[in-house]
């Protein structure tokens, strides 16, 4: 799940980048308000975690500038600002989530799936297909109640498909979720990924529309 990150401490920044990473999402990183802007211009993103007190552009306005213009991507605003008053400004501004610095990794990392399943319509915390389950939180895929081993890729690779389910999703679209700034794309990764997902859950799982992308059926 391709996530934008915007923090400027360059120690916090890069402690939630190698977390969500681990956690599987894709994540790219700003260190401004201004690049984050121009990322949010350029790119498509499921999640935004957003720190207010930024160079060049601060969270606020960038937030404000978002809602303006109709973006409804979830945003999760860090900060160190924990009067009531300043929680009710980003709220109203259009925030969807609030966290206090400090924070534990792992209440973000949960947050970040509740707004990820609100923004999807998705009310349960598995997704399910048939006889497959997949637990986001444990990370783990079973069929018929039998656990499948994955690769971080290749649940993540799931994951999107399934949350889209009925709609196809081009090799490009796919890479985007997979990967983030300054990760290497090999030009055949994503057919890989879709080949090893089909020996292990079924080759009718995942159907190749020729000339467009890859889709799961709704159930």
């Amino acid at each position: 799940m391709r996530t934008l990150l915007v923090e400027d401490d360059p120690l916090l920044g890069d402690g939630i980048r190698a977390g969500l990473k681990q956690a599987g999402y894709a994540v790219d990183w700003a260190r401004d308000g201004q690049t984050a802007k121009v990322s949010l211009e350029t790119g498509e993103y499921a999640l935004l975690v957003l720190d207010l007190g930024l160079p060049k552009l601060s969270g606020m306005d960038l937030l404000k500038w978002l809602r303006t213009k109709g973006d409804r991507i979830p945003v999760l605003v860090l900060t160190a600002r924990d009067t009531v008053a300043d929680r009710v400004a980003g709220l109203d501004a259009g925030a969807d989530d609030y966290l206090i610095k400090p924070f534990d990794l792992d209440e973000l990392i949960a947050r970040l799936r509740a707004l990820s399943r609100r923004s999807t319509g998705q009310a349960a915390p598995l997704l399910q297909h048939g006889n497959i389950e997949l637990d986001p939180a444990a990370r783990q895929v079973r069929k018929d109640s039998q656990n499948i081993d994955l690769s971080a890729r290749e649940f993540t690779l799931l994951q999107e498909l399934l949350l889209q389910a009925g709609r196809v999703l081009s090799r490009e679209q796919l890479e985007e979720r997979l990967y983030g700034w300054g990760e290497e794309v090999e030009s055949n990764s994503v057919e890989v990924h879709i080949h090893h997902l089909r020996k292990k859950l079924g080759s009718s799982l995942i159907r190749t529309i020729r000339g467009v992308g890859y889709v799961i059926d709704k159930p």
